[in-house]
């Protein structure tokens, strides 16, 4: 699968209540969600982004609680992906839960700025950085995590695998 689109830069720490405050938890509506994503760390980001964004972060992206309402948010935000050093471990799974992919990618990361246009390709391992021209490579997910986030999350999956 490869994904486009231009980077929003965050620095360490992004944590659930960041990603969606809690004062919205009393909604699991994935649209109203994506309408508050990321407002308290950047108010500009629901009016700048577009589908097919990337969020790049740097270390323990999603830290915090446990909260599934951060990855749903930022997948119904359209955003394609999130790039960062590393994710806090609920949130990674939270993210392959709800079908959002997430890449770690320390030097993607640290290069990666605001607004630079990025190509990631899941399968192959690649991130390229269309205005500085580097490439970087990550692990891709493993082959069962790909199909969860293929199929649009693991309810979808599991519903899939019920159907065949």
């Amino acid at each position: 699968m490869k994904l486009k689109g231009k980077s929003f830069k965050y620095g360490d720490n992004v944590n659930t209540d960041e990603i969606i405050p809690a004062r919205y938890l009393n909604s699991s509506d994935p649209d109203f969600l994506a309408s508050h994503c990321m407002e308290d760390i950047d108010p500009d980001f629901v009016k700048e982004k577009n589908a097919g964004d990337i969020i790049v972060a740097r270390k323990n992206f999603g830290c915090g609680s446990s909260r599934e309402h951060a990855p749903i948010a930022i997948k119904a935000a359209e955003i394609s992906c999130v790039i960062a050093d590393s994710f806090a471990r609920i949130f990674y799974r939270n993210a392959i839960n709800t079908g959002l992919p997430i890449i770690e990618s320390p030097d993607a990361a640290a290069d990666i700025q605001k607004g630079d246009e990025l190509e990631v390709d899941l399968d192959g391992g690649t991130i390229k950085n269309l205005r500085t021209k580097k490439t970087f490579s990550f692990e891709p997910m493993p082959p069962f995590a790909q199909e969860i986030i293929q199929a649009g999350g693991l309810m979808k999956y599991v519903m899939k695998d019920k159907q065949e």
